[in-house]
């Protein structure tokens, strides 16, 4: 079994930037696609970036331009580096990594608030 620890949450100022890791407990990034979802109050989840096992990367378009997802095969870690904080971003943020028919595998989330 596989386990997805996050950190790097906090808050910070509009326009300002935070970088989100995740580490997984044992070297998967050739089987799973990885992601990073978010979930703000009374909303559902949604995908905000992913990476393939192949290294292509897509974004949700409300963060493209200001967020990147990238991962290090040597740590076991996928991050998500957010610069140009909104508001709006504000969400407790998961990551995620998924594998065709096998079980999701989900962090515990961490917190991000975006205000002044």
């Amino acid at each position: 079994q596989v386990a997805l620890v996050e950190s790097g949450g906090g808050l910070v100022q509009p326009g300002g930037s935070l970088r989100l890791s995740c580490a997984a407990s044992r070297s998967i990034f050739n089987i799973y696609e990885m992601g990073w979802y978010r979930q703000a109050p009374g909303k559902q989840r949604d995908v905000v970036a992913q990476i393939s096992t192949g290294g292509t990367t897509t974004y949700a378009d409300s963060v493209k331009g200001r967020f990147t997802i990238s991962r290090d095969f040597a740590k076991n870690t996928v991050s998500l580096q957010m610069d140009g904080l909104k508001p709006e971003d504000t969400a407790v943020y998961y990551c995620n990594a998924a594998r065709s028919r096998w079980p999701s595998i989900w962090g515990q989330g961490t917190q991000v608030t975006v205000s002044s």
